[in-house]
């Protein structure tokens, strides 16, 4: 087995010295050698040829051979480094001393050059051995600093994991109940009747209908399973029409500072959910600038390689910055942050999941969210969009904020939840439509099978039964061809959502959805008809 490189250092003021031991590693090429007469630069010897053994002479004027191993020995740098003594003396105290100043070895002047060649091929490869196994130890850290970094990763995204399928679900059946109290309650007011008391009672329960579907919504944002509605948008524009809304949101104690760069990349997002992300950090920032401060929205083009993809990954992004200068966030705040219903603000002033919703949202859209902060350094939230191949197309307007209206036409209301489907079916007929009723795609599908002409089908996106509720609409655009379709639901992933994104000619109106926002749908997508 071939032999360590060996490098020797000989600090000998005779250069007699040198020519001998140039004798002796002649014909062993694996043996470097560097001579040196001043002992005072032993240390800085040492570490410029990188030796792995030092060979000194005992008896030299100045700094003598002891001091030349007192001061290796002292040197973190190179107190390990094998020395051997050279000296022409054979007295046993001197030798005594040798190793008690820390030589490793003592050679009386001159040995036979295949012993000199042994001693220091030797001494060299524990000194290699030692540095092979500090660099091991080493390694062996710094892959158990990995390891440990990559556990506790791995934990944090099972308990997000594990609290977004939780999240997810309560959501659903949450957003369901809205439904049934929502419908009714709209139902009473439709019916008339009401005195201006009770009229006050029933606007105050739809109004908390309304927050708990923000709630919900978050919630949903959250564990990644809110249906997403992707567009190709341009950041910039986005940023530039929230600019007055946000700083009516932050009031007057705070300013907004903008810093667009020229000419943003277009990206694929939800512009609404985008909208209320951004809305939500700049709320977030608002509370942390009690005093005042200054909001930074920033956009700019990240190629790959640049330094702020380190904690990203390759490709080319949009990134999206909300900054402020307030109070910052410790460590440990920092940690949860992402978290739902974890806050630091007293009851009442926050639910904790404005952080969590943008969370969810961006990994949901397939981008990076970077929260940077500390106590008295404010707060930075990135987030990275990948960038579009196609430049952003006009926004539709589905006139979600028209009055109710309603028309003559005949809808198709399927939804397994009875007190749904009766309340919606209910305000359907008040506004003058003819309605059809299913419990489920399968009784649907014979509905339509035995020749009832359908303007609009409105069902339910998971429900019971062997057909989906994608097969029932593909069943009566084939026997209605001008049928347009609108889906609903408190939790569509996996059937309309592909990896979180739906396709571009879906329509879909979640729960709980109320009379406005549902007739003016309606009417968008029979005028929609009516025009193909």
């Amino acid at each position: 087995m071939q032999q360590s490189s060996c490098s020797v250092l000989l600090i000998d003021d005779e250069p007699l010295a040198q020519d001998y031991l140039l004798h002796c590693l002649e014909g062993h090429a694996d043996v470097a050698l560097c001579y040196e007469r001043c002992a005072e630069r032993a240390v800085e010897l040492v570490l410029q040829v990188d030796a792995t053994v030092v060979l000194v002479d005992l008896r030299m004027p100045g700094t003598d051979g002891f001091a030349v191993v007192r001061n290796l020995r002292a040197d973190r740098r190179t107190e390990h480094i094998p020395i051997v003594m050279l000296s022409s003396e054979h007295d046993a105290q001197i030798k005594v001393q040798a190793f008690a100043a820390g030589a490793n070895d003592y050679l009386v002047k001159w040995p036979d050059g295949r012993e000199l060649v042994a001693r220091l091929r030797y001494h060299s490869a524990a000194c290699v051995a030692r540095r092979q196994r500090d660099e091991a130890f080493a390694s062996l850290a710094r892959s158990q600093e990995e390891l440990r970094a990559s556990q506790a990763a791995l934990h944090q995204a099972q308990k997000m994991e594990a609290i977004g399928q939780l999240t997810g679900g309560v959501a659903h059946d949450f957003n369901n109940v809205l439904q049934i109290i929502g419908g009714n309650l709209q139902l009473v007011k439709l019916m008339g009747g009401l005195n201006e008391n009770a009229r006050g009672r029933v606007d105050a329960a739809l109004a908390g209908v309304e927050r708990g579907g923000r709630l919900a919504a978050h919630l949903l944002a959250f564990a990644r399973r809110q249906p997403l509605q992707a567009v190709v948008i341009d950041p910039s524009v986005v940023l530039s029409d929230m600019e007055e809304m946000l700083r009516r949101v932050l009031g007057p104690q705070a300013r907004i500072s903008t810093d667009i760069a020229p000419g943003v990349w277009s990206t694929a997002v939800d512009p609404s959910q985008l909208h209320n992300v951004i809305l939500n950090l700049a709320i977030n920032a608002r509370d942390a600038m009690p005093g005042g401060g200054t909001l930074t929205l920033r956009a700019r083009n990240v190629a790959p390689g640049a330094t702020e993809l380190a904690e990203v990954g390759q490709g080319e992004y949009v990134m999206i910055e909300v900054a402020d200068t307030g109070k910052g966030m410790p460590p440990e705040v920092l940690q949860r942050a992402f978290e739902p219903f974890f806050t630091t603000k007293p009851t009442g002033q926050g639910t904790g999941l404005g952080l969590s919703m943008a969370y969810g949202f961006v990994k949901q859209s397939g981008g990076e969210i970077v929260l940077k902060s500390a106590p008295g350094e404010g707060t930075s939230v990135r987030i990275f969009l990948r960038r579009s191949a196609t430049q952003a197309a006009a926004a539709e307007d589905e006139g979600g904020s028209t009055p109710l209206y309603g028309g003559i036409e005949t809808v198709l209301v399927v939804e397994d939840e009875d007190d749904v489907r009766d309340a919606t079916a209910q305000l359907l007929v008040a506004l003058g439509y003819h309605v059809l009723q299913a419990p489920d795609a399968d009784h649907a599908a014979r509905v339509v099978e035995n020749g009832a002409r359908v303007d609009l089908l409105f069902t339910d996106v998971i429900m019971p039964g062997r057909m989906s509720s994608l097969q029932l609409a593909d069943l009566v655009r084939r026997h209605c061809p001008d049928a347009q379709v609108l889906f609903t639901s408190g939790y569509a992933e996996g059937v309309l959502a592909h990896e979180g994104k739906m396709d571009p000619g879906i329509s879909l109106l979640p729960k709980p959805y109320n009379p406005d926002v549902l007739s003016a749908r309606i009417r968008h997508l029979l005028r929609r008809r009516k025009a193909a």
